[in-house]
C-alpha cells in the first residue's frame, strides 16, 4: 500500500516540475522573441542595403556606395547586439563573417 501512495505523490511532483519548466521556457521565449525579431529585421535591412550598394556601384556613384556600406555595418552591429540579447550568441558570431565581407567590399570600393 505504501508503494501505491508514493506513486501519485512522485507523479504530482514530476507534473509540477514539468509545468514549472514549461512556464520558464515559455516566459524566456516570449521575452527573447522581440529581440530576435529585431535582430532578423536588422539583417534583412543590411541585405537590402548591400543590394543597394551594388546598384550604386554599377551606376558609378562612389560616395553613395561608401555611405550605404557604412549603413550596412551599422545594421550588422545592431543585429549582432540584438542576437546576443535574445540568447542567440552563435548567430552573433556568424555575423562576423558578414562584417569581414563588408570590410572587403569597403576596401574594393576604396571607402576606407
Amino acid at each position: 500500500m505504501s508503494a501505491r501512495s508514493a506513486s501519485p505523490t512522485s507523479g504530482l511532483v514530476r507534473t509540477t516540475l514539468a509545468a514549472a519548466v514549461s512556464i520558464f521556457v515559455l516566459t524566456s521565449s516570449a521575452l527573447a522573441l522581440p529581440a530576435c525579431l529585431e535582430a532578423q529585421r536588422k539583417v534583412d535591412e543590411a541585405n537590402a542595403l548591400r543590394f543597394q550598394a551594388r546598384q550604386e556601384a554599377r551606376l558609378g556613384n562612389h560616395d553613395r556606395v561608401c555611405d550605404t556600406l557604412d549603413e550596412v555595418g551599422d545594421r550588422y552591429d545592431d543585429a549582432r547586439d540584438a542576437f546576443e540579447r535574445c540568447g542567440e550568441g552563435v548567430v552573433a558570431i556568424d555575423l562576423r563573417s558578414e562584417l569581414r565581407g563588408l570590410r572587403i567590399a569597403k576596401k574594393i570600393n576604396r571607402c576606407d
